[in-house]
């Protein structure tokens, strides 16, 4: 019986690229915190997995490839690596009486995201760990 190690690992992979792409966006809107006119952005962590995995599955077009028309034979290729440039930024509604400064960073808030996005990493990345173990051990207890 063949291993599909897509399968076994799949959604753990792109949750794992997703958070991290996210964490840079929150870490960007607390880099920004006194920025004037700034406008916290964020991934909407769902949306972004359902479209990861209709598109390992072969249901949806990459975006990544799409759109991007090269005019000189000398521009780079539009293969962006960042999982947030295949996903509309999302602009946070603040919950907060406006500063006057137009700038929509809610630190706690924020970190408070920040946090829980690294809890929620930190848990993707133990069940990818769980199950590469438990690969590891069915082959090596697979010939005895």
């Amino acid at each position: 019986m063949a291993i599909n190690l897509d399968k076994l690992v799949g959604f753990h992979e792109s949750a794992l690229k997703i958070r991290t792409e996210r964490m840079e966006v929150i870490s960007g809107n607390l880099a920004n915190a006194n920025t004037p006119g700034y406008k916290a952005r964020d991934i909407d962590f769902n949306k972004a997995m359902q479209s990861a995995m209709r598109e390992s599955s072969g249901g949806a077009t990459n975006h990544a490839t799409s759109g991007l028309v090269r005019t000189n034979e000398r521009h780079l290729g539009g293969n962006p690596s960042s999982v947030a440039a295949n996903f509309d930024m999302q602009y946070r509604v603040p919950t907060q009486p406006d500063t006057g400064d137009g700038n929509t960073v809610e630190v706690q808030a924020e970190r408070n995201r920040f946090l829980d996005n690294g809890l929620r990493y930190q848990a993707s990345l133990e069940f990818l760990n769980g199950k590469i173990k438990g690969m590891k051990k069915a082959l090596s207890s697979g010939g005895q």
